[in-house]
């Protein structure tokens, strides 16, 4: 019997190797994983890190042990997972810790089709199971068998975003030594596209930076190339090659609520009048200009699972968040930074015009960016902070994922609890610059007391 309470978080599991999660805990959860979904057979893959073989190896292993099948996709990312669990009408398990350090590794588990596994759709049942101790299987173990699915993932996304009438393009793209080194390659075969590789070698120790390009200074070495050698666009993945980042001809980041904007326009025209989902913290431009191409603007909670079900619930097309997570609807409602990639690409080499212009119909509003502080108690602050706008004349209030406030003049704020961490995350979105940090530094000031 194995306590996880430590290592499932809200929408995976993940902990430090060794101490935390280690081959004894991932068999067990291989074994309470299939216990909970069935099926003929486990789709796993894994991505480069060195725990991750023997990780997924051991929860296979708990898998067979209850008289289920497994196949095994080797090295893969995230999205090229949900593909297999997809394809295959398979649940599937990928073993990574996507942006995390090296000393980290996690689950992330799905349901056939790839339909989320988190802490209300599974993963509470998996950690009570785990720790009551999985009951044994008497019947005959399950078999194994190897399946390399690349290129068939790789033809599935050039089947929906169709990039050969484009015109020739120079793209960066910074891998950070994960897995888009291993699928970009295979994807950008043929294609108009020259691609300027940086980081491409797998290393999970990530020897050039931490693969997460939420932070700024993880962008900086890709900024660098797009300068020096003239590129069109950069792009730069996590390290399970789920989220993808987006640099223009000027090295400047794009925000991700601009490529939301942006995929969402070009769906619409795909499927006029459809849904697209948008969670609470991507920009107001968001809805507005979904709006505006006839869509139907639905607003969500953060975190995939919450997108997926409201995309199951509505029929949604395209899903988008803030945090460059992108979800496609003729993708089994998954997310794939490659996918959104490739839209991205399509847009540009389709028209004449440098990235830079071609995004700022979708950048309309200032941003703070997402401003985390460490606090006692996240409880108290929120309250504090929910006391001082609610009795402000005009200001409207919400509470659908944290503290939603919305001002008279425009501007806005989400402060969130974090998942996992005694912080409280804090965006706000503003007409202008100096709008953005008069409403942050009092947002910060109260949170902060």
């Amino acid at each position: 019997m194995r306590d996880l309470s430590g290592i499932v978080k809200a929408y995976d599991i993940r902990g430090v190797v060794g101490t935390e999660l280690d081959e004894g805990s991932a068999r067990d959860i291989g074994a309470a994983f299939t216990r909970l979904v069935g099926g003929p057979a486990v789709v796993i893959g894994h991505d480069m890190r060195e725990s991750s073989p023997g990780l997924a190896a051991a929860f296979a292993e708990g898998v067979t042990g209850q008289g289920i099948d497994v196949v095994h996709l080797g090295l893969a990312s995230t999205d090229m997972l949900y593909f297999a669990s997809g394809r295959l009408e398979l649940p599937g398990a990928m073993f990574t810790a996507s942006h995390n350090p090296a000393e980290y590794n996690g689950i992330k588990l799905c349901r056939a089709g790839a339909a989320p596994v988190g802490q209300d759709s599974g993963l509470s049942e998996i950690q009570e199971l785990v720790a009551q101790g999985v009951p044994e299987f008497l019947g005959a173990r399950g078999g194994t068998s190897e399946r390399t699915m690349v290129a068939d993932y790789a033809a599935f996304l050039r089947e929906l975003v169709d990039l050969r009438g484009i015109r020739p393009l120079k793209i960066a793209v910074d891998a950070g030594n994960g897995m888009g080194g291993h699928t970009v390659p295979t994807v950008f075969e043929d294609l108009p596209v020259e691609i300027v590789p940086m980081y491409f070698e797998l290393d999970g120790t990530f020897p050039n930076h931490v693969a997460n390009p939420l932070d700024p200074d993880t962008l900086v070495d890709l900024q660098a190339k797009v300068r020096e050698v003239g590129a069109d666009a950069g792009l730069a993945f996590d390290g399970d090659a789920d989220r993808c980042f987006v640099v223009d001809e000027n090295a400047d980041p794009v925000p991700p609520s601009a490529i939301t904007a942006l995929v969402a326009t070009r769906e619409l025209a795909r499927e006029p009048g459809s849904s697209v989902i948008h969670n609470l913290i991507t920009s107001k431009a968001v809805p507005e200009i979904i709006a505006e191409q006839g869509g139907k603007p639905v607003r969500s909670r953060v975190g995939h699972s919450f997108i997926k079900q409201t995309m199951a619930e509505t029929g949604a097309v395209f899903g988008g968040e803030h945090s460059a997570h992108y979800y496609f609807r003729d993708f089994w409602r998954a997310d794939s930074g490659m996918l959104a990639a490739l839209h991205v690409l399509a847009a540009l080499g389709g028209q004449s015009e440098p990235l830079s212009r071609l995004m700022a119909a979708y950048t309309r509003y200032a941003a703070s960016g997402e401003v985390n502080s460490t606090v006692d108690d996240p409880a108290a602050r929120m309250r504090a902070v929910a006391d001082e706008f609610s009795a402000r004349s005009g200001a409207r209030v919400d509470e659908l994922d944290g503290l939603t406030v919305d001002l008279p003049d425009g501007s806005w704020f989400n402060l969130r609890p974090s998942n996992t961490e005694p912080l409280l995350r804090l965006n706000v979105e503003a007409p202008d610059e100096g709008g953005v940090a008069a409403l942050r530094d009092e947002v910060l000031a109260l949170v902060r007391n």
